[in-house]
Protein backbone atom coordinates (compact mmCIF):
# COMPACT_ATOMS: atom_id res chain seq x y z
CA UNK A 1 0.00 0.00 0.00
CA UNK A 2 1.46 3.77 -0.81
CA UNK A 3 -0.35 6.82 0.39
CA UNK A 4 -0.16 10.37 -0.71
CA UNK A 5 -2.11 13.15 -0.62
CA UNK A 6 -4.37 12.76 -3.82
CA UNK A 7 -4.98 8.54 -2.51
CA UNK A 8 -4.29 5.26 -1.57
CA UNK A 9 -2.41 2.67 -4.23
CA UNK A 10 -3.59 -0.94 -2.84
CA UNK A 11 -1.75 -3.79 -4.55
CA UNK A 12 -3.63 -7.09 -4.58
CA UNK A 13 -2.64 -10.41 -5.36
CA UNK A 14 -4.24 -12.17 -7.67
CA UNK A 15 -6.30 -15.22 -7.04
CA UNK A 16 -6.65 -17.96 -9.63
CA UNK A 17 -10.15 -18.53 -10.69
CA UNK A 18 -11.57 -21.61 -8.80
CA UNK A 19 -8.85 -21.22 -5.74
CA UNK A 20 -11.51 -19.67 -3.50
CA UNK A 21 -14.76 -19.97 -4.38
CA UNK A 22 -15.58 -16.91 -2.09
CA UNK A 23 -13.01 -14.72 -4.08
CA UNK A 24 -15.15 -12.90 -5.61
CA UNK A 25 -15.05 -9.70 -7.62
CA UNK A 26 -17.39 -7.82 -5.06
CA UNK A 27 -14.95 -8.74 -2.48
CA UNK A 28 -12.46 -6.01 -3.34
CA UNK A 29 -15.22 -3.12 -2.91
CA UNK A 30 -15.69 -4.90 0.58
CA UNK A 31 -12.07 -4.20 1.55
CA UNK A 32 -12.61 -0.50 1.68
CA UNK A 33 -15.89 -0.76 3.54
CA UNK A 34 -15.15 -0.36 7.17
CA UNK A 35 -17.02 0.19 10.46
CA UNK A 36 -16.76 3.52 11.44
CA UNK A 37 -15.98 3.26 15.48
CA UNK A 38 -13.13 0.66 14.96
CA UNK A 39 -12.00 2.99 12.13
CA UNK A 40 -11.80 5.76 14.42
CA UNK A 41 -10.19 4.09 17.20
CA UNK A 42 -7.84 2.44 15.21
CA UNK A 43 -6.57 5.88 13.27
CA UNK A 44 -6.66 7.38 16.83
CA UNK A 45 -4.59 4.34 18.56
CA UNK A 46 -2.00 4.20 15.85
CA UNK A 47 -1.04 7.37 15.33
CA UNK A 48 0.27 7.88 18.32
CA UNK A 49 3.39 5.79 17.40
CA UNK A 50 3.59 6.89 13.75
CA UNK A 51 6.71 9.37 12.31
CA UNK A 52 3.67 12.00 11.61
CA UNK A 53 3.16 12.11 15.29
CA UNK A 54 6.62 12.05 16.53
CA UNK A 55 7.23 15.12 14.11
CA UNK A 56 4.19 17.35 14.98
CA UNK A 57 4.94 16.33 18.72
CA UNK A 58 8.77 17.79 18.01
CA UNK A 59 7.09 21.17 16.63
CA UNK A 60 4.60 21.25 19.22
CA UNK A 61 6.86 21.18 21.83
CA UNK A 62 9.41 24.17 20.23
CA UNK A 63 6.25 25.93 19.95
CA UNK A 64 5.86 25.81 23.68
CA UNK A 65 9.34 26.53 24.60
CA UNK A 66 9.97 22.79 26.02
CA UNK A 67 13.26 22.45 23.47
CA UNK A 68 15.46 25.45 24.52
CA UNK A 69 18.39 25.86 22.90
CA UNK A 70 21.85 25.53 24.57
CA UNK A 71 23.05 28.26 22.72
CA UNK A 72 20.36 30.49 22.18
CA UNK A 73 22.49 32.36 19.36
CA UNK A 74 22.95 29.19 17.38
CA UNK A 75 20.37 26.66 15.17
CA UNK A 76 20.58 23.40 17.45
CA UNK A 77 21.54 20.36 14.60
CA UNK A 78 18.18 18.83 13.23
CA UNK A 79 19.26 15.48 14.98
CA UNK A 80 19.61 16.68 18.06
CA UNK A 81 16.28 18.47 18.01
CA UNK A 82 14.84 14.87 17.04
CA UNK A 83 16.60 13.02 19.87
CA UNK A 84 15.35 15.59 22.93
CA UNK A 85 12.00 15.94 21.22
CA UNK A 86 11.70 11.44 21.39
CA UNK A 87 13.48 11.86 25.16
CA UNK A 88 10.40 13.98 25.86
CA UNK A 89 7.79 12.05 24.18
CA UNK A 90 9.13 8.82 26.02
CA UNK A 91 8.03 10.69 29.28
CA UNK A 92 4.79 12.42 28.30
CA UNK A 93 3.29 8.99 27.29
CA UNK A 94 3.05 7.89 30.56
CA UNK A 95 0.66 11.29 31.23
CA UNK A 96 -1.87 10.88 28.41
CA UNK A 97 -3.42 14.19 29.57
CA UNK A 98 -0.24 16.06 28.83
CA UNK A 99 -1.08 18.97 26.77
CA UNK A 100 1.12 18.76 23.90
CA UNK A 101 0.07 15.21 23.30
CA UNK A 102 -3.11 16.45 23.11
CA UNK A 103 -2.31 18.92 20.74
CA UNK A 104 -0.16 16.55 18.76
CA UNK A 105 -2.96 14.04 18.29
CA UNK A 106 -5.57 17.19 17.32
CA UNK A 107 -3.23 17.89 14.50
CA UNK A 108 -2.46 14.75 13.05
CA UNK A 109 -6.18 13.49 12.98
CA UNK A 110 -7.49 16.75 12.17
CA UNK A 111 -5.01 19.70 10.59
CA UNK A 112 -3.21 16.25 8.31
CA UNK A 113 -5.42 13.26 8.30
CA UNK A 114 -8.64 15.06 8.40
CA UNK A 115 -9.98 12.13 10.42
CA UNK A 116 -13.75 13.98 10.69
CA UNK A 117 -14.03 14.17 7.03
CA UNK A 118 -13.13 10.28 6.30
CA UNK A 119 -15.50 9.29 9.09
CA UNK A 120 -17.98 10.88 7.13
CA UNK A 121 -17.36 9.60 4.18
CA UNK A 122 -17.20 6.12 5.24
CA UNK A 123 -20.99 6.87 7.37
CA UNK A 124 -22.35 7.99 3.50
CA UNK A 125 -20.50 4.72 2.51
CA UNK A 126 -22.48 2.66 5.09
CA UNK A 127 -25.81 4.45 3.66
CA UNK A 128 -25.26 4.24 0.35
CA UNK A 129 -24.97 7.98 -0.06
CA UNK A 130 -21.62 7.10 -1.74
CA UNK A 131 -20.99 4.18 -4.19
CA UNK A 132 -18.16 2.26 -4.16
CA UNK A 133 -17.84 1.02 -8.48
CA UNK A 134 -14.91 -1.54 -9.28
CA UNK A 135 -13.43 -0.36 -12.85
CA UNK A 136 -10.76 -2.60 -14.71
CA UNK A 137 -9.13 0.00 -17.86
CA UNK A 138 -5.71 -0.71 -19.36
CA UNK A 139 -4.45 2.20 -17.80
CA UNK A 140 -4.38 4.83 -15.34
CA UNK A 141 -6.77 8.07 -15.77
CA UNK A 142 -5.42 11.16 -15.60
CA UNK A 143 -6.14 11.99 -12.08
CA UNK A 144 -4.78 8.23 -10.34
CA UNK A 145 -1.93 8.45 -13.00
CA UNK A 146 0.21 10.53 -10.19
CA UNK A 147 -0.64 7.97 -7.95
CA UNK A 148 0.73 4.64 -10.04
CA UNK A 149 3.64 6.62 -10.92
CA UNK A 150 4.98 7.52 -7.44
CA UNK A 151 3.94 3.60 -6.96
CA UNK A 152 6.72 2.83 -9.48
CA UNK A 153 8.85 5.19 -8.26
CA UNK A 154 8.85 4.04 -4.86
CA UNK A 155 9.99 0.92 -6.00
CA UNK A 156 11.61 1.35 -9.39
CA UNK A 157 15.70 2.38 -8.24
CA UNK A 158 15.53 0.67 -5.03
CA UNK A 159 18.20 -1.96 -6.28
CA UNK A 160 20.44 1.26 -7.29
CA UNK A 161 20.98 3.00 -4.36
CA UNK A 162 24.48 3.59 -3.01
CA UNK A 163 25.14 1.47 0.00
CA UNK A 164 26.12 4.89 2.08
CA UNK A 165 22.50 6.60 0.68
CA UNK A 166 20.44 3.04 1.78
CA UNK A 167 21.99 3.34 4.96
CA UNK A 168 21.20 6.91 5.43
CA UNK A 169 17.27 6.03 4.37
CA UNK A 170 17.29 3.20 6.77
CA UNK A 171 18.44 4.58 9.79
CA UNK A 172 16.19 8.12 9.65
CA UNK A 173 12.82 5.39 10.19
CA UNK A 174 11.86 4.16 13.55
CA UNK A 175 13.71 1.10 14.66
CA UNK A 176 11.23 -1.20 15.10
CA UNK A 177 10.06 -0.57 11.20
CA UNK A 178 13.58 -1.14 10.25
CA UNK A 179 13.51 -4.05 11.63
CA UNK A 180 10.27 -4.83 10.17
CA UNK A 181 11.88 -3.70 6.63
CA UNK A 182 15.16 -5.28 6.46
CA UNK A 183 14.95 -8.51 9.07
CA UNK A 184 17.73 -9.40 11.88
CA UNK A 185 20.24 -10.33 9.46
CA UNK A 186 20.84 -7.29 7.33
CA UNK A 187 20.78 -4.94 10.64
CA UNK A 188 24.32 -5.84 11.25
CA UNK A 189 25.31 -4.12 7.78
CA UNK A 190 23.92 -0.91 8.18
CA UNK A 191 25.89 -0.45 11.38
CA UNK A 192 29.51 0.39 10.70
CA UNK A 193 31.69 -1.79 14.13
CA UNK A 194 34.05 1.48 14.63
CA UNK A 195 31.50 3.38 14.77
CA UNK A 196 29.44 0.98 17.34
CA UNK A 197 32.94 1.11 19.87
CA UNK A 198 32.97 4.93 19.51
CA UNK A 199 29.27 5.82 20.62
CA UNK A 200 29.92 3.13 22.98
CA UNK A 201 32.79 4.84 24.54
CA UNK A 202 30.71 7.83 24.52
CA UNK A 203 27.92 6.80 26.22
CA UNK A 204 30.07 5.43 28.23
CA UNK A 205 32.30 7.89 29.01
CA UNK A 206 35.43 6.62 28.34
CA UNK A 207 36.25 9.25 25.35
CA UNK A 208 38.71 11.74 25.92
CA UNK A 209 36.30 14.62 25.08
CA UNK A 210 33.80 13.08 27.96
CA UNK A 211 36.07 12.49 31.23
CA UNK A 212 34.88 14.18 34.29
CA UNK A 213 36.80 16.50 36.99
CA UNK A 214 36.25 16.00 40.62
CA UNK A 215 33.30 14.85 42.89
CA UNK A 216 31.01 16.83 41.06
CA UNK A 217 32.15 14.41 38.03
CA UNK A 218 31.53 11.41 39.88
CA UNK A 219 28.66 12.20 41.02
CA UNK A 220 27.48 12.63 37.21
CA UNK A 221 28.69 9.33 36.49
CA UNK A 222 26.80 7.57 39.20
CA UNK A 223 23.45 8.85 37.97
CA UNK A 224 24.02 8.26 34.39
CA UNK A 225 25.81 5.07 34.75
CA UNK A 226 24.50 3.44 37.44
CA UNK A 227 26.90 1.60 40.14
CA UNK A 228 30.69 1.54 39.52
CA UNK A 229 32.93 0.24 41.16
CA UNK A 230 36.26 3.03 42.08
CA UNK A 231 38.43 1.69 39.33
CA UNK A 232 35.60 2.23 36.47
CA UNK A 233 35.21 5.50 38.14
CA UNK A 234 38.67 6.27 38.07
CA UNK A 235 39.00 5.28 34.03
CA UNK A 236 36.43 7.89 33.43
CA UNK A 237 38.64 10.81 35.52
CA UNK A 238 40.38 13.38 34.08
CA UNK A 239 42.55 14.07 36.79
CA UNK A 240 42.45 13.55 40.68
CA UNK A 241 41.64 10.45 42.89
CA UNK A 242 38.80 8.26 42.03
CA UNK A 243 38.47 7.41 45.52
CA UNK A 244 38.87 10.72 47.24
CA UNK A 245 36.16 12.09 45.26
CA UNK A 246 33.83 9.21 46.13
CA UNK A 247 34.81 9.64 49.79
CA UNK A 248 33.52 13.10 49.58
CA UNK A 249 30.08 12.51 48.03
CA UNK A 250 29.80 9.66 50.65
CA UNK A 251 30.67 12.24 53.14
CA UNK A 252 27.79 14.78 51.74
CA UNK A 253 25.25 11.67 51.77
CA UNK A 254 25.43 11.93 48.27
CA UNK A 255 26.74 8.41 47.50
CA UNK A 256 26.39 5.07 48.91
CA UNK A 257 29.14 1.88 48.82
CA UNK A 258 26.77 -1.69 48.23
CA UNK A 259 27.42 -5.23 47.13
CA UNK A 260 26.49 -5.62 43.68
CA UNK A 261 26.76 -9.16 41.99
CA UNK A 262 30.02 -10.10 44.30
CA UNK A 263 31.53 -6.86 44.14
CA UNK A 264 31.86 -3.87 45.99
CA UNK A 265 30.74 -0.59 43.96
CA UNK A 266 29.38 2.96 44.81
CA UNK A 267 25.87 4.16 43.65
CA UNK A 268 23.85 6.91 44.03
CA UNK A 269 21.85 7.45 46.65
CA UNK A 270 18.20 8.09 44.87
CA UNK A 271 19.32 4.90 43.33
CA UNK A 272 19.29 2.94 46.44
CA UNK A 273 15.45 1.86 46.29
CA UNK A 274 15.58 0.83 42.97
CA UNK A 275 18.46 -1.30 43.90
CA UNK A 276 17.19 -2.56 47.02
CA UNK A 277 13.39 -3.38 45.26
CA UNK A 278 15.25 -4.82 41.66
CA UNK A 279 18.32 -6.94 42.93
CA UNK A 280 17.79 -7.23 46.70
CA UNK A 281 20.74 -5.07 47.45
CA UNK A 282 21.25 -4.40 50.66
CA UNK A 283 21.54 -0.77 51.89
CA UNK A 284 23.26 0.87 54.31
CA UNK A 285 22.17 2.65 57.17
CA UNK A 286 21.72 6.67 57.56
CA UNK A 287 19.98 6.73 53.93
CA UNK A 288 17.21 9.19 53.98
CA UNK A 289 13.85 7.92 53.86
CA UNK A 290 12.99 9.95 51.04
CA UNK A 291 15.19 8.19 48.57
CA UNK A 292 13.83 4.83 50.12
CA UNK A 293 10.37 4.93 48.57
CA UNK A 294 9.42 2.38 46.15
CA UNK A 295 9.66 2.99 42.39
CA UNK A 296 6.71 1.25 40.02
CA UNK A 297 9.12 -0.73 38.11
CA UNK A 298 12.71 -0.82 39.25
CA UNK A 299 14.55 -3.48 37.13
CA UNK A 300 12.91 -2.03 34.23
CA UNK A 301 14.50 1.38 35.03
CA UNK A 302 17.89 -0.61 35.72
CA UNK A 303 17.85 -1.97 32.57
CA UNK A 304 16.95 1.06 30.25
CA UNK A 305 19.47 3.00 31.87
CA UNK A 306 21.90 -0.03 31.09
CA UNK A 307 20.73 0.41 27.46
CA UNK A 308 20.82 3.56 26.81
CA UNK A 309 24.46 3.42 27.95
CA UNK A 310 25.64 0.78 26.24
CA UNK A 311 25.80 -0.07 22.26
CA UNK A 312 24.23 -3.45 21.45
CA UNK A 313 24.34 -5.99 24.37
CA UNK A 314 22.74 -9.77 25.09
CA UNK A 315 20.38 -10.24 27.58
CA UNK A 316 23.19 -12.47 29.26
CA UNK A 317 25.95 -9.07 29.71
CA UNK A 318 23.01 -7.28 31.09
CA UNK A 319 22.35 -10.56 33.56
CA UNK A 320 25.99 -10.34 34.41
CA UNK A 321 26.49 -6.63 35.42
CA UNK A 322 23.24 -6.57 37.34
CA UNK A 323 24.06 -10.10 38.88
CA UNK A 324 20.71 -11.60 37.92
CA UNK A 325 19.55 -14.40 35.80
CA UNK A 326 19.55 -14.61 32.07
CA UNK A 327 15.31 -15.39 31.95
CA UNK A 328 14.53 -12.95 34.58
CA UNK A 329 16.41 -10.16 32.69
CA UNK A 330 15.28 -11.71 28.60
CA UNK A 331 11.70 -11.25 30.05
CA UNK A 332 12.06 -7.77 31.20
CA UNK A 333 13.81 -7.02 28.01
CA UNK A 334 11.47 -8.52 26.00
CA UNK A 335 8.56 -6.26 27.65
CA UNK A 336 10.80 -3.03 27.07
CA UNK A 337 10.56 -4.59 23.39
CA UNK A 338 7.08 -4.62 23.18
CA UNK A 339 6.69 -1.22 24.85
CA UNK A 340 8.79 0.25 22.31
CA UNK A 341 11.98 1.30 24.09
CA UNK A 342 14.10 -1.34 22.98
CA UNK A 343 14.59 -3.06 19.41
CA UNK A 344 16.04 -6.14 19.41
CA UNK A 345 18.05 -7.73 16.63
CA UNK A 346 21.44 -8.49 15.30
CA UNK A 347 23.40 -6.01 15.39
CA UNK A 348 27.23 -6.60 15.81
CA UNK A 349 28.85 -9.88 13.49
CA UNK A 350 28.27 -13.07 14.73
CA UNK A 351 25.99 -11.69 17.49
CA UNK A 352 22.45 -11.28 18.67
CA UNK A 353 20.70 -9.09 21.40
Amino acid sequence: VVASDDGIVARIPDLEAGFDDRATETDFAELFVMDVDELEALVQTEVGGSALFAARFRECAARALLLPRRNPGARAPLWQQRQRSAQLLDVARDYPDFPILLETARECLQDVYDLPALLSLVRRIHSREVTIAEVTTERASPFANTLLFGYVASFLYEGDTPLAERRAAALSLDPALLSELLGRAELRELLDPEVIERTEAELQRLAQDRLVVGPEGAADLLRLLGPLTTDEVQLRLREGSALEALKTLQDDRRAIEVLLAGEVRWTAVEDAARLRDALGTAIPQGVAEVFLQSVADPLADLLSRYARTHGPFTSSEAAERLGLGTAVVADVLRRLSRDGRLTEGEFRPMASG
